[in-house]
């Protein structure tokens, strides 16, 4: 039995203060970034507005309850399609190939938008909505019925993650995988049928590193992997045999990060020349300025958000909601893990931007549009007098 809503609607306040800091450490790196780099644009300002735009689409999304977001899950997927396959049949005036890679789209006004990033959160959305309907369907689970689930999710990721391919962008495929395999883990799915998947892929990742290693060729033949892809796992694994080429980036991050030794060098006082710095390496500029306590700083943000998007996931009693805050946990983490890993040299470069921190109007604007997910699951969330969930 339950009565009419006692809480009301109310907006995340932690989750707010997590974001203004990020907003800060955001604004300052990219300051200090956009100084001594190789262009004349002003970022910082770019990037606030970005912000602004970010904070119209938290706006937009928080009016959305659970049954809003479900009706409208087919209709974001279908769009992210389209914007995904519209890339690559659009000419080059209108999609252009950027550093080998054909993933962004012109707009007059904005610049480049790289559709692939709100088609994470487009695919977050569709797999929440899709685990969950499978489980209201089918309420006694069967080894028949986990198998249709775990195929439904396959599918669904695998139509975008292929047009991915075909940009190629292999960093953000690897975020959609990411992003399966944690909504996957957290879809009820018996560990039977996991199990054996889970060490078949263990193999296959590590032939495919043999490959990388000792027959590259053959990648290349059947697989279609270009050779800038495989420099950059021979310039991680070797930075300075390459570092006039491949490995340049590498090695520079790794000596901007060490020089900042443990209190960094100060703000603005960086030695390291470090091209892009504005972007995939931000966090280098953090290290070399701010040292080893600011860089640990950043990384205790990250962990606050990861903690509290766990904890909304927990506390929401709707099963829809969890899965897309396991969603949208899988996305950052991943994001915040490769892209630090890259720049100290512990995972090969990807090109992917640290979240909230890197300058860039399309990951900031996808990841604000899975913010707004989180903060209407608190927006919404009801707590019944009389309620068995209570």
């Amino acid at each position: 039995m339950t009565s009419k809503r006692t809480t009301p609607p109310k907006l995340d306040y932690t989750l707010v203060l997590i974001l203004f800091l990020l907003l800060i450490v955001s604004c300052i790196s990219i300051y200090s970034a956009q100084t001594t780099g190789q262009y004349g644009e002003n970022f910082l300002i770019k990037q606030i507005v970005w912000y602004v735009v970010g904070i119209g689409i938290i706006g937009a999304v928080i009016t959305f309850d659970s049954d809003q977001l479900k009706k409208i899950a087919w209709f974001a997927y279908g769009f992210g399609l389209f914007l995904l396959g519209f890339l690559i049949l659009a000419p080059d005036s209108i999609a252009p190939v950027i550093n080998g890679a054909k993933a962004w789209i012109r707009v007059p006004g904005m610049g480049q938008i790289q559709p692939a990033e709100l088609v994470k959160v487009f695919i977050i959305l569709i797999l929440a909505k899709t685990i969950d309907d499978h489980h209201q369907k089918h309420l006694l689970k069967t080894v028949k019925t986990d198998l249709l689930l775990l195929m439904k999710i396959l599918i669904l990721t695998a139509l975008p993650l292929m047009l991915i391919m075909l940009q190629p962008d292999l960093g953000t495929a690897l975020v959609f995988i990411s992003i399966m395999l944690g909504m996957i883990f957290i879809s009820g799915i018996s560990w039977k049928i996991l199990a054996p998947i889970v060490g078949t892929g263990t193999v296959l990742v590590s032939t495919i590193f043999y490959f990388v290693i000792w027959h590259p060729e053959l990648l290349e033949k059947y697989l279609g992997v270009k050779q800038y892809q495989l420099g950059r796992i021979y310039s991680w694994l070797d930075p300075y045999n390459y570092q006039s080429s491949t490995g340049f980036q590498l090695t520079r991050s790794l000596l901007a990060i060490g020089s900042g030794e443990t209190t960094g060098k100060g703000y603005g006082t960086r030695e390291v020349y470090l091209p892009e710095s504005h972007t995939d390496f931000i966090f280098s500029i953090i290290g070399e300025e701010f040292g080893f306590i600011g860089a640990s700083v950043v990384i205790s943000l990250f962990f606050l958000l990861i903690y509290h998007l766990t904890k909304v996931g927990m506390d929401t009693k709707n099963q829809f909601y969890t899965y897309i805050c396991v969603g949208v946990i899988s996305m950052i983490t991943f994001h915040v893990f490769q892209n630090i890993g890259m720049t100290i040299g512990v995972l090969p470069i990807t090109g992917i931007p640290l979240p909230f921190i890197s300058y860039g109007g399309s990951s900031l604007m996808g990841n604000m549009l899975a913010m707004g997910l989180i903060f209407s699951i608190r927006y919404h969330y009801k707590k019944y007098m009389f309620s068995n969930t209570n």
